[in-house]
């Protein structure tokens, strides 16, 4: 028991670095005043009433919005591209994941940026057009945009725990159904989709997280004037200084965020009840 205490001591010591004490310096801001430097500072909920007014409100809106709409078409997308390429043998599944994980090895400002080259007014797409006499058609600073680059960016976080789940049934199952009379369909709701709703669970909540969160896709992709939580955030501790009303809309997303956490739990629990 020691030898397993010796061993998680540096994990410890680093969780206390990068978690632990920044969240207890985020909540500290959170319920003060005083600017970032901790002097002469006073206890106060302004900086979480301030979150009520409508500009602010309508971020957030905006925010789980876009998140439920990025979420909704990464699970119909992803959930179809894992169960594909679950058909395949074994070899050509490792092959197809590879492909699937090897865009999240480039940095995100660098995936972002190439969705410019090819979305701006005389990027590739309105070259290709032009070629055949359409005008150019204006897809950047859109919810157009925004929505692409987040889809391309989440689908692997969706594509991954989904393939993982379906590969892990039992072929007999499957056999077993169909040897019962059941349809391909029907096969599919009650056996395949049932099984892998663990990997539908992880894929939707670490999704839906990054996707509300995320500000450099909003910010390059929607233009300065987009603005998502992510970007607030951002904006509040680089741009405008305000650390406290800035930690006070960290804590907001970091209460929805183990919201999410909590219900995809519970939908989970009550799933593996039912079964």
């Amino acid at each position: 028991m020691r030898h397993y205490t010796k061993l998680i001591r540096p994990y410890l010591i680093w969780s206390l670095l990068i978690v632990i004490i920044p969240l207890v310096l985020i909540i500290l801001y959170s319920v003060t005043t005083g600017g970032n430097e901790l002097v002469n500072i006073k206890f106060t909920a302004d900086n979480f009433k301030k979150i009520g007014e409508p500009i602010y409100l309508d971020v957030l809106k905006k925010s789980l919005i876009l998140g439920v709409i990025s979420v909704s078409i990464c699970l119909v997308l992803g959930y179809t591209l894992a169960y594909v390429i679950s058909r395949f043998k074994d070899s050509t599944q490792d092959l197809l994941i590879l492909l699937v994980t090897i865009p999240m090895w480039i940095n995100t400002l660098l995936r972002t940026y190439a969705w410019i080259s090819l979305l701006a007014d005389n990027g590739l797409i309105n070259r290709f057009l032009g070629l055949f006499g359409i005008d150019a058609v204006s897809f950047m600073y859109s919810d157009f945009a925004v929505m692409l680059g987040l889809i391309s960016d989440m689908l692997p976080f969706m594509v991954i725990p989904i393939h993982t789940s379906i590969r892990k049934i039992d072929p007999s199952l499957i056999e077993a159904s169909f040897d019962l009379g059941a349809s391909r369909i029907q096969t599919f709701w009650k056996v395949i989709f049932k099984m892998s709703i663990p990997g539908v669970i992880s894929g939707v909540t670490m999704t839906f997280l990054l996707s509300i969160s995320t500000f450099v896709i909003p910010k390059l992709l929607g233009g300065g004037q987009y603005m998502l939580i992510g970007n607030l955030i951002e904006n509040q501790f680089i741009s405008v200084g305000d650390w406290n009303f800035g930690s006070a809309i960290s804590i907001i997303l970091t209460v929805i965020i183990f919201a999410g956490i909590l219900l995809m739990r519970k939908f989970d629990k009550d799933e593996r009840e039912v079964d």
